[in-house]
């Protein structure tokens, strides 16, 4: 038979199995908690990363486009120096973000290069009253030629780096 003694000593074991049992399961559990913390502040300062570097190239991008459909008006048609303004306007502002853009400034000083090559083929001013001779025409188509193959590669850097720019945004 079993004395009272017996008795308060199994019921204290098993006590104090429950108790070690419980306590192994909130270690595990705030480990657990304290592994899944790390892992969502990681994630969100990745997240932070990929949006400061996301606005970053938010100007760039947009510039991009807007050099893009100011070249495309000027397309297959022979252009004076006054028709480049816009293109002008826009490549100074991207000369200016060239330096401090260090994951895209290769790309964006390639398509400067492509745009300083564009704006040297711009046709001289005529004068409309005289009759051009057979010679100077051709000499103009010839300009107008070398002129729309700038702007092809033109529009080739500007691709290139808007794809660049995606590419970066996806991380």
């Amino acid at each position: 038979m079993m004395t009272s003694s017996t008795l308060a000593i199994g019921t204290s074991a098993g006590t104090l199995t429950v108790s070690l049992g419980a306590a192994v399961v909130t270690g595990v559990l705030a480990a657990y908690t304290l592994s899944h913390h790390r892992q969502v502040f990681a994630w969100l300062q990745r997240m932070r990363h990929k949006d400061r570097a996301n606005a970053e190239l938010d100007k760039p991008d947009q510039w991009l486009s807007d050099l893009y459909e100011v070249q495309c008006r000027l397309a297959q048609k022979p252009c004076r120096t006054a028709d480049f303004e816009d293109i002008a306007q826009v490549t100074n502002m991207i000369k200016g973000v060239v330096d401090h853009a260090e994951t895209i400034g290769p790309d964006l000083t390639k398509v400067v290069e492509r745009v300083e090559e564009y704006l040297a083929t711009a046709l001289p001013e005529t004068d409309f009253s005289a009759a051009t001779s057979l010679p100077e025409h051709r000499s103009q188509l010839s300009r107008a030629m070398k002129q729309e193959n700038a702007r092809n590669e033109l529009t080739r850097a500007v691709v290139t780096a808007q794809r660049r720019i995606t590419l970066l945004r996806r991380g």
